[in-house]
């Protein structure tokens, strides 16, 4: 006799994550039931809806956008097909995060600083430093990758800082990078560099407004901490 197959499309249509997405709309979903759509079909003798549950039990959201599509394919009921997807999908779901609006945005504190790139820039495995310039308005003008990789002198020097807010006319800069540990307090190299980025910015007239470190969901700002 054949094990039986469970299938969303044998739920309740009350139940079923597709039909309900289309009555109550995408906000009404459990994180469980939007990553099922994405799956489509579980493992034999489970649902998408149970190998959903089972992957996000694993780590929740923060594990799928870290794990990589080789280690998502080990796993029972994806494979190469079904974990490029769920990948494709957390991709999209940062970029939407990090598209600038079409209004510039006002960065006026740290916390207008992280709600700009703290989706992007917490999972990051790397440390990425950028500088976002501003105008006279604190407007966004935009954001330059500067380095990526340890903070060092040599990898971030003030010339290649300042050269795109030269040519973006910026006022003002506030500087950013992301710990890829989690934790935002600053190093004595994060200090050190810092200040040699304020005194270059002096004498070109471009004020650094503030140095924010980017964490796991936290963030420190170097002018919050008396260092600016």
């Amino acid at each position: 006799m054949s094990e039986y197959r469970l299938r969303i499309k044998d739920l309740p249509a009350e139940l079923r994550p597709r039909e309900r997405l289309l009555a109550a709309g995408p906000a009404a979903l459990t994180n469980a039931e939007l990553l099922a759509i994405l799956l489509r079909t579980g493992p034999r003798g489970e649902t998408a809806i149970d190998l959903a549950h089972r992957l996000l039990k694993k780590g929740g959201l923060p594990f799928l956008a870290e794990a990589s599509v080789e280690e998502l394919s080990t796993l029972k009921g994806l494979g190469p097909a079904k974990a490029s997807q769920v990948k494709a999908a957390v991709e999209l779901g940062r970029r939407i995060a990090s598209a600038a609006p079409q209004s510039r945005p006002a960065v006026r504190s740290p916390a207008d600083v992280s709600h700009l790139v703290m989706e992007e820039m917490r999972f990051l495995d790397k440390e990425y430093f950028r500088a976002i310039a501003l105008n006279t308005k604190n407007q966004v003008l935009g954001i330059e990758d500067i380095s990526i990789g340890s903070l060092s002198a040599s990898l971030v020097h003030p010339r290649e800082l300042f050269k795109p807010l030269i040519r973006k006319s910026a006022a003002a800069v506030i500087l950013v990078h992301n710990h890829p540990s989690g934790d935002p307090s600053p190093s004595r190299e994060d200090r050190e560099i810092t200040q040699r980025i304020v005194e270059a910015g002096r004498l070109l007239g471009i004020e650094v407004l503030d140095h924010v470190i980017i964490g796991d969901n936290r963030y420190i700002s170097l002018k919050e901490q008396g260092y600016i």
